[in-house]
This record gives C-alpha cells, sequence and structure tokens, in this order.
C-alpha cells in the first residue's frame, strides 16, 4: 500500500465548499513549490530565501535602497531586514552608506561580491522555478497567471472594504 502524501490540502473532502477545496491545493502547491526552493538554496548557496529575497529586490535597485522601502517590499518586519542586512554584510555582499539625498537615511546596496553571489543564485533559482511549472503548457500558466490575478484583485478590494 502506498502511503498518501499529506499537506494542506488532504485536510479537505467532498463535502466542503469549493473556494476551500481550491484554496487548500493552492496553498498545498505553493508550499511544495516554496519548500523546494527553500531546500536547493540551502543546499547548493549556503543560504535562505529571505536572503535571497533580499538580494533580489537591491539587485533591481542598483542605486540602493533606505531599510523602510526594503521592509515594505519584501512584506516582512523592520527587525527582520535589518537582521539579513547585518548577515549580508558582515560577509561582504551588501554595504550600507548616506542617501545622498538626505544624510539622515541610510541605503543599502549589493556590492561587486553580492551582485555576483546572487546572480549564480538567481540562475540558478529560475531553472527550478520553470522546472516546477514544466508540467503545465505555456497556455495554462497564462490562463492560471489570469485567474489569479482577478483573484488578488477582488481579495484587494474586499480587504480595502473591511479596513
Amino acid at each position: 500500500m502506498v502511503a498518501r502524501a499529506t499537506d494542506a490540502e488532504t485536510r479537505a473532502d467532498r463535502d466542503d465548499h469549493t473556494a476551500i477545496r481550491l484554496w487548500l491545493r493552492m496553498l498545498a502547491t505553493n508550499r511544495l513549490v516554496e519548500g523546494r526552493t527553500r531546500r536547493l538554496l540551502q543546499e547548493r548557496h549556503a543560504t535562505t530565501l529571505p536572503r535571497f529575497d533580499l538580494m533580489a529586490q537591491l539587485e533591481r535597485a542598483p542605486k540602493g535602497l533606505k531599510m523602510g522601502e526594503l521592509s515594505r517590499r519584501m512584506m516582512v518586519t523592520g527587525g527582520n531586514v535589518t537582521g539579513i542586512t547585518d548577515m549580508l554584510e558582515r560577509e561582504g555582499l551588501v554595504e550600507r552608506f548616506a542617501d545622498p539625498a538626505d544624510r539622515r537615511a541610510t541605503l543599502v546596496r549589493l556590492t561587486g561580491a553580492g551582485r555576483r553571489a546572487f546572480a549564480a543564485m538567481a540562475a540558478e533559482h529560475e531553472g527550478w522555478i520553470v522546472e516546477s511549472f514544466k508540467e503545465l503548457t505555456g497556455r495554462e500558466m497564462a490562463t492560471i497567471a489570469s485567474l489569479l490575478a482577478r483573484l488578488k484583485t477582488h481579495v484587494r478590494s474586499l480587504e480595502e472594504r473591511d479596513s
């Protein structure tokens, strides 16, 4: 007898509302892709997904970002960003410097070593994600993306209504 994998989706049964089953399937799938990505980043680059995410934000902003902006973009607390930045700075992957437009503010940017390290990680990361979605055709991925965009817009409107 083959053991059935357990995840968030296995909690659902036929009596549950379709929306609940869909939400649990999305959650389970996201956790699988994210878990594999976390494991591969750790195994191959001795890093974490939050560190990768912070470096990705800095890669998109070569002139640097304020800590608050990094926190907003990553949707985590300032304390989390500070801790990750401290570690990356000790490793020589990021640097802090005074904001030329506001000397009271500090910006963070990738160093040359940080750009090279991120480029290596990003190339592999892209391959892992592409491989994870390889079962789907381009048209299927486009359809799912379109439907999720519509759902995201709707949920955002609910958030605005509720607040």
